[in-house]
């Protein structure tokens, strides 16, 4: 990579504060060697550049899984960056469904264009999933979107993700090519969203506009995702990862963004001649077989060179990662059979400097740092100004609600708004003076509240069976359901986190939750198979990050109530409230 990748950036304000080394415990019982023996050979890379793609070498090709033989039958790339999306939107379904590289195409490739076939339960229909740094938008792009799903009816809807994102539902294959030019209208792509690729960088909701941020990541989010896609054009150097890889840039002392379950987390610290940048947190994920926090690469970076040891990391990824079980290829596998040392040379070397700095001593996150509430209303750096933060209830949202949305963010900010990893949404740059006007509007009186009940702010849930393949329940719904009947039986003071996801894939981040519940299949008190959940406790975000262990495995749904009471009462100070009837 040229140097013309680095940017200088200003140095956020100094904080007299330091911390310690992040220590993170991992949730399995390995972790990453700091030195293992490696043969060379096994660090020569494994793809190779063909015809201005990256195709994996012949020679690496024995026992990969089927999703790496779909990319080397064909680029997927192609279908944006040669336009044969416009040859495959002229087909019918009929003559997709005809060839296996037609088919191929909507259910697998189409993934690299943000595009995901609903098969199972929207056969013909796709979600779309967009990019979105930082999770901030605009009242115009929020508006198209809108226009989108509207035209869908029932079948047309959005999302907001645990990625500070928009995914929309409902879209049908003829209109992807005028939706993609839409999209571009309003500064807006779709490129590169799933599969083996790069997912939304992740920064703070609050970036800009916190009293108490340490860094403003908008900059570094947008030059990520700028380099990620090459300005929205395609850029197929880094779109051949052994799997999805995730990224964030921590500005908050809160750890809004999330770090210990990234791939790779930019820590803000000053180096020891006091200059600014990041150390680095590397290999957080989640998967059905395995969860593993971040773990410290030892390594400091510039401001200057968040894009350079990026594209350093992915490609130490791209070139060396295996491509064998889909279960075993992610970043911290690579990591794991390297050891630490070697994978941090392997970045080293593909740094244009070719070198490293140590990891800093002089960490600006406050370790000791009780997390904030963003939704309801608060007071902004600048003067006079307030952001709004509303619960958008499990991330679910209609396309007169983004509409109303849009107006909302005109009539009393600046056109903005900013989504959350938790699924809701912020409205900032509101005078003070027109605050009142705004939480009297319907929709944050009714629906979208700025202040909902202590269990509800902080529920979490995925797509669950009603759209996604892989799900094995609901959980929208059913996230809302339970949560209203558990909040007649138990009051508690204090939010207490719960996540739902339908799989073990947990898109719904079930191990980062105080409660989370993964879904499987049970057996009710007949024996008969029936939707059932595991149940997970424990989990802990910020400084002191823990990710979540089983608590209760396989029960049945409608049995949840009773039992997330009980563990309210135990755990988080819950009290039941006859109790509290009877003491008055």
């Amino acid at each position: 990579m040229s140097s013309s990748f680095s940017i200088r950036f200003l140095t956020p304000p100094s904080i007299s504060h330091h911390t310690k080394t992040w220590l993170l415990s991992a949730a399995t019982p390995s972790v990453a060697p700091v030195s293992t023996q490696v043969d060379a050979s096994r660090l020569e890379p494994r793809v190779e550049e063909k015809d201005g793609y990256w195709i994996l070498k012949e020679k690496y090709r024995e026992g990969i899984n089927p999703q790496e033989k779909v990319k080397i039958q064909k680029e997927p790339m192609k279908l944006f960056m040669e336009g044969g999306i416009n040859d495959l939107a002229n087909m019918s379904l009929e003559e997709i469904e005809s060839s296996k590289l037609t088919k191929d195409d909507i259910d697998v490739r189409l993934k690299w264009l943000g595009l995901f076939h609903r098969r199972k339960h929207q056969y013909g229909r796709f979600m779309m999933r967009l990019k979105l740094p930082n999770g901030v938008t605009t009242s115009a792009q929020t508006r198209y979107l809108a226009s989108v799903i509207k035209k869908y009816g029932k079948d047309g809807c959005a999302d907001v993700t645990t990625r500070q994102n928009w995914q929309i539902r409902g879209v049908t294959l003829p209109d992807v090519p005028e939706i993609l030019k839409g999209l571009a209208e309003v500064g807006l792509t779709s490129l590169q969203s799933g599969m083996d690729n790069v997912r939304n960088p992740v920064g703070n909701p609050l970036a800009g506009i916190d009293p108490d941020e340490i860094v403003d990541t908008r900059p570094y989010t947008n030059l990520l995702s700028q380099f990620i896609t090459a300005n929205s054009l395609g850029n197929p150097t880094i779109t051949n990862l052994p799997r999805k890889w995730n990224v964030c840039v921590i500005g908050s002392h809160d750890l809004f963004e999330h770090p210990h379950i990234n791939d790779l987390a930019y820590m803000p610290a000053n180096n020891k001649e006091g200059r600014f940048g990041f150390n680095l947190l590397v290999g957080g994920f989640f998967s059905p077989k395995r969860c593993a926090e971040a773990v410290p690469l030892d390594a400091w970076v510039s401001a200057d060179d968040v894009i350079p040891l990026c594209k350093a990391v992915l490609e130490t990824y791209r070139d060396l990662g295996t491509r064998g079980n889909r279960q075993k290829t992610r970043m911290m596998w690579l990591i794991d059979e390297l050891g630490i040392e070697v994978f941090r040379s392997e970045i080293e070397k593909r740094m244009p400097t070719k070198k490293l700095e140590r990891a800093s001593k002089e960490e600006l996150v406050q370790k000791q740092w009780e997390r904030r509430d963003i939704l309801g209303v608060h007071p902004q750096k600048q003067e006079g100004l307030s952001y709004v933060g509303i619960h958008i209830p499990v991330g679910r949202i209609q396309a007169d609600e983004m509409d109303e949305l849009a107006r909302l963010a005109d009539e009393y900010g600046t056109g903005e708004l900013r989504l959350t990893v938790e699924q809701n949404i912020i409205i900032p740059n509101v005078e003070n003076s027109k605050l009142d006007a705004l939480l009297n509007e319907p929709l944050l009186k009714q629906k979208f509240l700025p202040e909902p009940s202590i269990l509800m702010k902080t529920l979490v849930a995925c797509t669950g069976n009603q759209f996604c393949g892989q799900a094995i329940i609901e959980t929208k719904a059913r996230a809302l359901k339970v949560t209203e009947e558990v909040e007649r039986h138990v009051s508690v003071t204090k939010p207490v986190r719960m996540h739902w996801t339908g799989c073990p894939n947990t898109c719904g981040q079930v191990q980062v939750a105080d409660i989370g519940f993964m879904g499987c299949m049970a057996r009710d008190e007949n024996g008969k198979p029936t939707e059932g959940v595991d149940i997970f406790l424990g989990g802990r975000i910020g400084s002191d990050s823990h990710l979540a262990e089983v608590y209760k495995k396989s029960v049945p749904c409608k049995d949840l109530v009773p039992i997330v009471a009980d563990i309210l009462v135990k755990y988080f100070g819950g009290v039941l409230r006859n109790r509290e009837e009877g003491d008055d």
